[in-house]
């Protein structure tokens, strides 16, 4: 990047630093730090939800299969745009009606304390590998503006980065940076967009090998997957606790739904025209940013960098904000009315994990992602049963989870993913697990007294 595009990318790092530490004084109380004292209206949940769900990791990926699959790969922002919808519509309000820490709250009302941390404990170990995905993503996009440093080097600067915006002031400062971030990226990726029309506009996007590539199988099983894996999420759960209310929760998610597949979309549509320009790549994953140093113009090179940071940035302080919020609700004491310290420690502690493993562990970036779903999708059954049915026992929970987790992990290691253990995991496992479930709460049902009074 030139002088000017350096500076304009310093100028909008200052502008998320400023927005980010503007009154961060205020925040005093732990449920200010990890809710926002639960009174977000439509506006400031939906850029939040959008900012939670939009991260480089994604990004790159599904723009990566745009550039191998063409137009086929708008399939895969379908996939979360279905996930949005089915949330919005059988969790939203019911998240927000239970109002509590921890999205593990419901499992400690319905199956007891056992069962809650073993939840607890799931979706914490995916939202570590998740975590460690989105630090591999930063570093993939800033190391060819930085040859001469490592990823350990530019990733801990840029968490450095992220935490400066966000860590003292807790969910507050994360909105903040969200609706900044949010009005960043409505103007940049459509740019991106555009630029990438304009080198080739007359070219086809419909690619003969597509159907190998992405697979119609792969596709269905992600719908499934993201389907039973979102409603659990806890980044979308503490969102959602901080909602004004339950009408407020449910229309930010139908919002949030469009405009992330619509961001998604046009991301997979720009490098499907840079191939259709000619432009080859290392790794199909490197389409975005080559976008950017190559095809935008001087200054909008800057602004679009830090809008790509600034993406990343606000998912990672949204998820580890949701995994302080789920340790103090499900291992320590909830204190609304205490200090934000705790909150602030755990967030910086999950920060050096995501750090450490995002640099050691992660190789395949929507591999690594999909694969962080296993633990999450086995506890769907739990989940919608906790809201929808009073008959489900203890045991029919933990027996659904236990099969769950066994074959999602069972058909990773037998298929891989050269043989699409997606398609077994998804279309044989998650009936299974809900299969099992109700047969499990049949063996050992709840007690009748027990199931009036939950």
């Amino acid at each position: 990047m030139i002088l000017f595009d350096v500076l304009t990318f310093v100028g909008v790092i200052g502008c998320l630093l400023f927005f980010g530490l503007f009154k961060n004084r205020s925040v005093q109380s732990e449920s200010s730090y990890l809710f926002a004292e639960r009174k977000c209206n439509v506006w400031q949940l939906t850029c939040t939800l959008v900012m939670t769900e939009m991260n480089t990791s994604t990004l790159f990926s599904f723009a990566g299969l745009g550039y191998l699959a063409g137009i086929r790969a708008l399939s895969l922002p379908l996939v979360f745009f279905i996930g949005l919808i089915f949330y919005a519509l059988t969790v939203a309000k019911k998240w927000k009606n239970l109002d509590a820490y921890s999205v593990v709250e419901l499992f400690r009302k319905r199956y007891g304390e056992t069962l809650a941390k073993l939840a607890s404990l799931a979706l914490i170990t995916a939202m570590i590998g998740f975590t460690a995905t989105y630090v591999k993503s930063l570093s993939l996009l800033f190391h060819p503006l930085f040859p001469n440093f490592s990823p350990w080097v530019i990733s801990l600067i840029l968490i450095g980065i992220t935490l400066m915006m966000t860590l003292r002031g807790g969910l507050v400062a994360i909105i903040r940076t969200d609706i900044l971030s949010f009005l960043l990226m409505c103007l940049i990726i459509p740019t991106i967009l555009f630029v990438s029309y304009r080198a080739a506009p007359k070219t086809s996007l419909v690619f003969p090998e597509a159907a190998q590539i992405l697979p119609t199988r792969f596709v269905v099983s992600l719908i499934f997957l993201t389907m039973f894996t979102y409603i659990l999420a806890p980044w979308y759960g503490q969102k959602i606790f901080s909602a004004r209310s339950p009408k407020v929760a449910r229309t930010s998610v139908g919002l949030a739904a469009i405009l992330v597949f619509l961001f998604y979309g046009a991301g997979v549509l720009a490098t499907a025209y840079l191939k259709g320009a000619g432009i080859s790549l290392n790794s199909p994953d490197e389409g975005i940013p080559l976008i950017v140093q190559s095809l935008l113009p001087t200054g909008m090179k800057g602004l679009a960098f830090a809008t790509l940071f600034a993406i990343c940035a606000t998912t990672l302080s949204g998820v580890w904000s949701a995994m302080s919020a789920m340790v103090i609700a499900d291992f320590w004491k909830c204190r609304p009315e205490g200090n934000y310290k705790r909150g602030l420690m755990l967030t910086l502690a999950f920060a050096s994990i995501s750090y450490l493993l995002g640099n050691t562990l992660v190789d395949r970036i929507l591999a690594k992602l999909i694969l962080a779903n296993i633990p999450v999708a086995a506890l769907a059954f739990a989940l919608l049963a906790g809201f929808y049915s009073k008959k489900v026992s203890p045991f029919g929970a933990f027996l659904s989870i236990i099969v769950g987790l066994g074959w999602g992990i069972g058909c990773y290691l037998h298929f891989g993913e050269a043989g699409l253990y997606t398609w077994y995991w998804a279309i044989y496992g998650l009936p299974l697990t809900f299969l099992s479930g109700i047969i499990g709460s049949y063996l050992k049902p709840l007690p009748t007294f027990q199931r009036n009074t939950r």
